[in-house]
């Protein structure tokens, strides 16, 4: 499992408990609290009117008292009220007076004037002096049934001499609760939606910020050139520098005893032939076989000379990991550029270019493609029979250009094809001995930094390919 979306499972599991445990206390909590604030009101409601029918229970006229007739006409009207948004129809108190044994003196819903209800806590409690209240069900199988009641003492002085009880159902209250429920949910959801788009977006962050970083460890463990992407400097930023700058220590110290070790073997023949020739001259040689070490001096020294100015660029080359100012380059100049170039080597040699080429342009420095054409077109140069022509054509194929350079040589032979990019290697050349072995190589790392790639193949018809591949400028 890919660390972003552990990461992205840890935060949603967290936060998903967290929800969960406040969403379960919410809901539980809202039914109790709406309940204690419909006591509450009961209380203070019990109060008030025990003490507005204390005078008429004390004198026994509790029948013709106006307090009572009023309770009694409340009981039959209704009301049309919309409360945050919940309609109410009707009014939902009940109220009884009990004397002080109990029994019933008045009821506003009518039915059980006379009996005795000194054994219900409220009034039981209530005639004690202690609070009384009691939850009863109307219908013993309907939980939704719950009557709430709540007295208060009618007192003569210090003298309870009855009892006042206000009742209101549970269910006249219930669709406040269903109300606060129903929100809390809502809000939940949107708590739990949000949290999960802040995880997703963070994973992603994460994800795509590693997978920056592992798309770049992976280009350099596959050899390819690659610029370290922009991680921010964030830690994973000072992650990816970090492994940069180890890389470049590593890569630059591999490749400096790498370079020693083949520089010093590629140098032997030359020096050691030098040597030969200079002690040959310093006895006593007739003037033509002087002549002839002379120019064995002279020659070997060139190809040092040359072997070190092909190493230095193929170095340069190899070290560059991206092109820093890209420009458009034409590829019908470039073509003609390289062709001139090689004219005289071309001339000296007795053989002749064909240029062909569509109308495209590609970006890049146009130094090294110049110079890597010109070593692609020297090789075929070098291979070509005298008096033949070499093709050195463009042409568009899809997104790609391709660079073709074709002669018509004997070929690479079968054991040699898939060596000819080694650094050093070389096959002899018909009119001349063996070349440095550093100009594919170079050509490769142009195409590398290009965006392309390079390949040399025999030719069906016969003769080598050289077949460079640049993605095209629109």
């Amino acid at each position: 499992m890919k660390i972003g979306l552990r990461i992205l499972l840890g935060y949603f599991l967290i936060v998903g408990l967290a929800a969960w445990f406040l969403l379960n206390v919410f809901m539980e909590q809202v039914k109790p609290g709406v309940r204690s604030t419909l006591e509450d009101t009961l209380v203070d409601t019990s109060q008030l009117l025990a003490s507005l029918v204390a005078p008429d229970v004390k004198a026994g006229t509790l029948a013709q008292s106006p307090v009572a007739g009023r309770m009694q006409d409340y009981a039959r009207h209704g009301v049309d009220v919309n409360i945050n948004g919940v309609r109410k129809r009707t009014l939902d108190y009940r109220i009884y007076i009990t004397d002080r044994h109990g029994i019933v003196l008045f009821d506003s819903s009518g039915r059980d004037v006379g009996r005795d209800y000194s054994r219900w806590n409220d009034v039981y409690l209530t005639l004690q002096g202690k609070y009384g209240a009691r939850s009863t069900r109307s219908r013993p199988d309907d939980e939704m049934s719950t009557v709430m009641h709540v007295a208060a003492p009618i007192r003569d002085g210090n003298e309870v001499i009855g009892v006042l009880t206000v009742a209101k159902p549970n269910a006249s209250v219930q669709a406040f609760v269903e109300r606060s429920q129903r929100k809390i949910l809502q809000r939940g959801a949107v708590l739990l939606l949000l949290s999960l788009l802040i995880g997703l977006a963070f994973a992603w962050w994460l994800h795509h910020a590693l997978g920056k970083l592992m798309d770049y460890i992976g280009d350099v463990e596959a050899g390819r050139k690659v610029v370290l992407p922009a991680l921010g400097t964030n830690e994973i930023g000072t992650l990816g520098r970090a492994l940069e700058a180890m890389r470049t220590r590593l890569e630059g110290k591999e490749y400096v005893e790498q370079l020693m070790h083949t520089l010093a073997h590629e140098l032997k023949s030359p020096i050691a032939a030098i040597q030969a020739s200079a002690e040959l001259l310093q006895e006593d040689v007739p003037p033509a076989e002087r002549r002839q070490f002379l120019a064995s001096i002279l020659e070997q020294n060139a190809r040092q000379r040359q072997l070190i100015d092909k190493l230095l660029a193929l170095v340069r080359v190899e070290k560059q990991q991206r092109l820093d100012h890209p420009e458009r380059i034409a590829l019908g100049p470039l073509l003609a550029q390289v062709a001139q170039d090689a004219a005289a080597t071309l001339a000296a040699r007795g053989v002749r270019v064909q240029l062909q080429h569509d109308e495209a342009s590609v970006a890049g420095d146009a130094l090294l493609l110049r110079q890597a054409l010109g070593n692609l077109l020297d090789n075929a140069a070098g291979f070509a029979p005298s008096g033949s022509c070499i093709d050195l054509t463009a042409q568009r194929h899809g997104s790609q250009v391709e660079l073709v350079v074709r002669d018509r040589g004997e070929g690479i032979p079968a054991y040699a094809l898939e060596r000819v990019f080694e650094r050093f290697y070389s096959l002899p050349r018909p009119s001349a001995g063996k070349s440095t072995g550093l100009g594919l190589p170079f050509v490769r790392e142009v195409a590398s930094l290009h965006g392309g790639t390079v390949e040399v193949l025999n030719h069906a018809e016969g003769g080598a390919c050289a077949r460079l591949c640049l993605p095209l400028l629109a």
